[in-house]
């Protein structure tokens, strides 16, 4: 199935909304597989507090830009900065994102987090 959803993020936004992507590795390795198992359900805690889960290693949320300053200063808390990856862009502008698989019940403007 697929289908569309659009989102709006002026660059003079009157509530400081960003539209953010994030996508992680967390590095699995069979020595190490328990505690980068914990890692990286930490790790996807922490992001669900932002915002929700679009696939395994990645998450959308739209988030105020101190919520972002926030974020940028915990991940290096949930990670090792030698073995994984974390990737968060910021996309400002009218965007339209085309998915397709299931449906999830979600509604952009419902993610908020105050």
């Amino acid at each position: 199935m697929e289908y569309d959803y659009y989102f709006q993020i002026d660059d003079e936004s009157k509530d400081d909304r960003l539209f953010v992507l994030i996508i992680y590795d967390i590095v699995k390795n069979s020595i190490y597989d328990i505690v980068n198992n914990s890692r990286r359900t930490k790790f996807a805690k922490l992001l669900l507090g932002y915002g929700f889960r679009i696939q395994k290693s990645a998450f959308e949320a739209v988030i105020t830009k101190s919520k972002l300053m926030k974020l940028n200063h915990e991940i290096p808390g949930y990670i090792n900065e030698k073995e994984d990856s974390v990737r968060v862009y910021q996309i400002k502008g009218t965007g339209n994102v085309t998915t397709w698989g299931p449906k999830d019940d979600y509604n952009v403007d419902d993610i908020i987090i105050v």
